[in-house]
C-alpha cells in the first residue's frame, strides 16, 4: 500500500536522506515538501517527486520558486501558514517533521491534531513543549515515531517489552570531534574544526551541537518525554565509534542494545515503515573485525552542556526553552565567527542563570521566551 508523505525539512540532512529512501523503495508518494529558503534544491525535488504542495518558509524564496516551477502542477506557499498547510494536507497520511529550530513546533502540533502518522526529527518540539505534545498525541491517538538514531534505538529495544520494567535508559554519545580534549584545548577551536564529525554526516547545527554535547543534552530531555522516565533514569555513555546506538537496562538487570553502522537512513526508514523493516543498502557491522567496543563516561568539566541540560530539564517550565534558544543563537554566532567555541556553553549557562521560570508554559509562552531571549542576546552583542 502506497504511503503519502508530507516532508517538513526536505532540503536538510534528514530530508535529503528521506528522499533517498523513497527513491529506492518506490512505494511512498510525496504529497508535500517544505523547507526554509533553498530554492534550487527545492525546485529539483519538486521536479523529481511531483508533490501537490511545496512550501518555502522564506517569502522571497517562495516567490522565486513559484516562477521556476510555473510549468508544473504544484502549488507554492510560504511562511508559517504554508508550513501548517503542508503539515495538515488532506492527502498526506504521514508527516516527517525534520525542520530545524523552534519554527517546527506549530507544524508538528498541527499534524498531531490532524491525526497524521508522525515521524519526529525536530528536537525542539519535545525539549521545549513536551508537556504539551505528549498529552496532545495521546488525546488524538497519535504515536510519535522517533527519527533520532538514539531514540529510535531505544524505541526498537522497547518493542515487545513492558515499559514499566525499565530501570535505566542508556543514551550513547560519540563524544564528537573534540572527545578527550580539555576545556582549555577547545578554547580556540574553529567552526571548521567542530564540523569534522568522526562518524556521522549531519547538518551544520546538529554537528556543532554534537561537538559541544548540547545535542546529547537535548536528547536527554527528549527521552524524558518520549519514554516517560525520570531524569535520574537517563544516563549518557560515550561510545566513540557509534556502533551501539543506545541501550535499555531492565529492572532484572538485563541490558538490551541496538547496534549498527552510523547511518541515519536506518532510523528514518524504521519510522516511515514501522512496524515493517525494509532492506537498506550500505555496509554492515563486521563482528570478525570488531575486536572491542570502547565505552567511557562523559567529561562534564570539559563539556558542561550536558549537566546544564539535566539542570534545565529538572527545573522544567520555560528553562528548557532558554537552554535551547540560547544554544540556537550561540551556534549561529559561532558559525559566523563572532564568538568562540567555549562561549556557546557559557552563553547558555548565563541565560539560564538570569531566567525567571514560567511554570507549565503555553505554546505562546514558550515562543515569547524564545523571541525575547534571542532579541536580548542580539542587542547585547551589538547585532
Amino acid at each position: 500500500m502506497t504511503k503519502n508523505l508530507s516532508l517538513l525539512g526536505s532540503t536538510g540532512s534528514i530530508g535529503t536522506q528521506t528522499l533517498e529512501i523513497i527513491r529506492n523503495n518506490k512505494d511512498i508518494a510525496v504529497s508535500a515538501l517544505a523547507a526554509g529558503s533553498n530554492v534550487r534544491l527545492m525546485e529539483a525535488q519538486i521536479r523529481e517527486f511531483g508533490p501537490a504542495l511545496a512550501c518555502l518558509y522564506d517569502e522571497a524564496a517562495a516567490a522565486d520558486l513559484k516562477v521556476r516551477v510555473a510549468d508544473l502542477n504544484v502549488r507554492v506557499v510560504s511562511g508559517m501558514d504554508g508550513l501548517l498547510e503542508a503539515a495538515t494536507l488532506a492527502q498526506a497520511d504521514t508527516v516527517l517533521g525534520a525542520i530545524v529550530g523552534m519554527v517546527g513546533i506549530r507544524p508538528v502540533m498541527a499534524a498531531i491534531e490532524a491525526k497524521k502518522k508522525l515521524a519526529l526529527a525536530n528536537k525542539e518540539t519535545l525539549v521545549t513543549a513536551g508537556h504539551l505534545i505528549m498529552p496532545l498525541a495521546a488525546q488524538n491517538g497519535v504515536a510519535l515515531l522517533p527519527v533520532d538514531s538514539e531514540h529510535s534505538a531505544i524505541f526498537q529495544v522497547l518493542e515487545g517489552n513492558r515499559h514499566n520494567a525499565v530501570s535505566r535508559i542508556l543514551l550513547t554519545a560519540s563524544g564528537g570531534p573534540f572527545r578527550g580534549l580539555t576545556r582549555a584545548q577547545t578554547k580556540d577551536k574553529t567552526a571548521a574544526d567542530a564540523l569534522k564529525h568522526p562518524n556521522w554526516s549531519m547538518g551544520q547545527k546538529i554537528t556543532i551541537d554534537s561537538a559541544t554535547m548540547v545535542n546529547k543534552g537535548l536528547e536527554v530531555m527528549e527521552a524524558r518525554w518520549l519514554f516517560d522516565v525520570s531524569y535520574d533514569a537517563i544516563e549518557v555513555v560515550v561510545q566513540p565509534k557509534s556502533v551501539i546506538h543506545s541501550m535499555v537496562e531492565y529492572e532484572d538487570g538485563a541490558v538490551l542494545a541496538q547496534l549498527g553502522t552510523p547511518d541515519m537512513k536506518l532510523p528514518i526508514a524504521y519510522a516511515l515503515y514501522y512496524p515493517e523493516r525494509r532492506p537498506l543498502p550500505g555496509p554492515r557491522l563486521d563482528f570478525k573485525t570488531l575486536r572491542q567496543i570502547e565505552l567511557d563516561e562523559p567529561d562534564n568539566e570539559a563539556f558542561p552542556a550536558l549537566p546544564l541540560a539535566y539542570r534545565a530539564g529538572r527545573r522544567g517550565g520555560t528553562m528548557p526553552t532558554v537552554y535551547n534558544a540560547a544554544n540556537e543563537w550561540a551556534v549561529a554566532a559561532f558559525l559566523r565567527g563572532e564568538i568562540g567555541f567555549n562561549d556557546i556553553t557559557d552563553i547558555i549557562a548565563a541565560c539560564m542563570d538570569r531566567h525567571t521560570v514560567t511554570e507549565n508554559p503555553s505554546l505562546d509562552d514558550i515562543l515569547t521566551v524564545e523571541r525575547e531571549l534571542s532579541a536580548s542576546l542580539k542587542k547585547k552583542r551589538g547585532h
